[in-house]
């Protein structure tokens, strides 16, 4: 194949990828807005209560509800799993990680990357104000808690930072494979995370699920928020 045909070729595979994404992050959002519209409805009319019930005592021993399945040190474990999603560690990693960008000079994905984290968060404490949904109240809670229930926040934040960290990642490298592992290793850290929730009592399953779909919108929108601005600088 000669020279131009061939980076015609790649140029043209590039090009289809770059009108790809946009397509991809628009359908992620509106399934995301569709799922935790659909739980909230759900919720707020008492329709998944046997769903929630049925899957938190999954994981307890049967006849006591206050003991978890699995040996000691699962829960532990599960306990150590959750942290990942609580606010000290991402605060912290997200610090860490905007520091570098900034020494790197790189402003625009420090701001980015900050402000889709801080509204977020501020997004999921709203909601969880609003919907003002207790905490189950059929198991014992294996950790503390001290806000509402819906949506979960662990499950709505580890979404929010580690998808975006893995938008961020993802630009930065050309190689397939590096990226669908980036990808992936964010999507696994926020399902484990919202199910140790879940273990651990602390949450109906309805609020993880919710929070999954609210914090992958997010993430979302904010991508294609950079995106639009992006487009809008070049035309300029």
């Amino acid at each position: 194949m000669p020279a131009t045909r061939f980076s015609d070729l790649v140029r043209g595979m590039r090009d289809l990828r770059i009108a790809t994404v946009p397509v991809l992050l628009m359908a992620l959002l509106a399934g995301g807005i569709y799922t935790f519209v659909a739980v909230a409805n759900d919720v707020s009319e008492n329709e998944l209560q046997r769903f929630d019930n049925g899957l938190l005592l999954l994981f307890r021993q049967p006849g006591d509800v206050s003991a978890p399945i699995g040996p000691s040190w699962v829960a532990q474990s599960v306990v150590e799993i959750t942290t990942l999603g609580g606010y000290p560690v991402l605060v912290t990693l997200v610090t860490a990680i905007a520091g570098f960008l900034l020494v790197y000079r790189k402003f625009g994905p420090a701001i980015f990357m900050v402000a889709a984290i801080v509204s977020g968060t501020g997004v999921s404490h709203l909601l969880k104000i609003v919907y003002d949904r207790p905490r189950p109240d059929i198991v014992d809670h294996l950790v503390a808690t001290h806000t509402a229930s819906f949506p979960s926040g662990h499950a709505t934040m580890s979404a929010v930072v580690y998808l975006t960290l893995a938008t961020m990642i993802v630009r930065l490298v050309d190689d397939v494979a590096v990226r669908i592992y980036v990808i992936l290793m964010a999507v696994l850290l926020t399902f484990m995370v919202g199910m140790s929730r879940i273990y651990l009592g602390v949450h109906w399953p309805s609020d993880v699920i919710a929070g999954w779909a609210l914090g992958t919108a997010w993430a979302c929108l904010s991508w294609l928020a950079v995106t639009a601005l992006r487009a809008l600088r070049a035309r300029g």
